[in-house]
């Protein structure tokens, strides 16, 4: 329900020039930013193509350039936080993906 809700007020915000805080998307539906979040995840595992970045806000893609740029940031939060695995752990990135050692 609420979901659908975050939903439907980020179709009239298409475009990263239209970006919505997470703060101003909590504060219109009436719950916390996690939540927020929380949702914004759920939609994108669902397929809607949800921009954003901290400096953008949350927005629907306009161009591919957009979704790729959020792609991009994404895949960088997941990165470091595998890097900070890895230490955490002691082992190197490597043996914490599983990747295979060929010798050379």
């Amino acid at each position: 329900m609420i979901a659908r809700r975050i939903l439907v007020a980020l179709t009239c915000r298409i475009g990263k020039d239209r970006g919505i805080s997470v703060k101003g998307l909590a504060f219109c539906n009436g719950i916390c930013e996690r939540h927020v979040r929380r949702y914004i995840s759920q939609l994108r595992g669902e397929g809607y193509a949800i921009c954003g970045t901290p400096e953008t806000g949350y927005y629907m893609a306009q161009t591919a350039e957009e979704l790729e740029q959020t792609c991009q940031f994404l895949r960088s939060r997941a990165m470091h936080s595998l890097v900070l695995e890895s230490k955490l752990r002691k082992i190197p990135l490597p043996d914490l993906l599983g990747q295979l050692h060929l010798k050379t």
